[in-house]
């Protein structure tokens, strides 16, 4: 097949179209829910729909980022569930970066028993159904007068995200070569030294992989932040976007505007960390 005949130009035709297809389903949706941050409630509504509203607005936003006294509760309160996730998502990320780093070490690189089994028992935590570990998180937490705290959230939320920190860094140390640690001990360093001056500086893709990811699951998480949390004082970015569903209406503009707020923390995480991730998944994938 030349690639100026009519087979290579029809084969490249349909790749156009096909990533264009692609890429209208991956953004559609996003516009569409960009277009409904910045109507009214009435122009949404319309039939047929405005895919460019004719009067927008950012009164949506300012009733979340500044609201004022017609602002409904849910605009309101959805500030402090901002923070609340900011907060919750980016402790859990550092404490199961630290600790599942020095445990993922362990696993891959220290000789004890039952190190295989207590591997997988890590990891079949992560494969527990959610809603089979709510009554003993419920009743523990309750009995520690932790509910609706943040507290609470980080603890419940370290139970599921520090496995799958582990599971990655342990793909990834076992990729390193042992003979770069030999070499660093025959200098004079000790194991934590070698694992704080050579492994941890090899491994930094791995560690931002695994923490974009951690940061994901904390902030996405909803089941339990709905269980465990009933005021603002610490509920989650996911449960307050549930509740501008009311019983009787939907104010699709003001979730709309918070859908898109929400969206920003985790973006920009990709799109900074982008590079590392990648390179981080990668080369955990291959064994050294």
């Amino acid at each position: 097949m030349t690639k100026n005949g009519p087979g290579y130009l029809l084969q490249r035709s349909l790749l156009y179209v096909c990533m264009i297809v692609l890429l209208f389903f991956i953004f559609a949706p996003l516009y569409w829910l960009f277009v409904s941050s910045i109507s009214t409630r009435s122009e949404l509504l319309n039939t047929p729909p405005h895919w460019i509203p004719e009067a927008p607005t950012l009164q949506n936003y300012l009733d979340i980022l500044a609201p004022t006294e017609s602002a409904s509760r849910a605009s309101t309160d959805f500030r402090f569930a901002l923070g609340n996730s900011v907060l919750v998502s980016s402790i859990v990320t550092a404490i199961s970066l630290v600790a599942g780093s020095l445990a993922a070490y362990a696993f891959a690189r220290l000789r004890f028993p039952f190190r295989q089994t207590g591997l997988y028992i890590y990891l079949s935590v992560r494969m527990l159904p959610a809603i089979s570990l709510v009554i003993p998180l419920y009743i523990i937490l309750r009995d520690a007068s932790l509910l609706n705290s943040t507290t609470a959230l980080i603890l419940v939320y370290l139970s599921f995200v520090l496995p799958f920190v582990i599971y990655i860094m342990v793909s990834f140390f076992q990729s390193i070569p042992h003979e770069l640690e030999d070499a660093a001990r025959v200098d004079g360093c000790s194991r934590f030294g070698v694992l704080w001056r050579v492994i941890l500086p090899i491994s930094a893709p791995g560690l931002v992989a695994a923490g974009a990811f951690a940061f994901l699951l904390a902030w996405d998480e909803f089941f339990y932040a709905l269980l465990f949390t009933s005021t603002p004082i610490a509920k989650t970015v996911p449960v307050a976007l549930a509740e501008f569903t009311g019983r009787n209406a939907t104010d699709y503009p003001a979730q709309s505007a918070a859908a898109i707020l929400a969206l920003i923390p985790p973006v920009v995480l990709v799109l900074i960390f982008q590079r590392f991730i990648v390179s981080g998944l990668t080369s955990g994938a291959v064994k050294g």
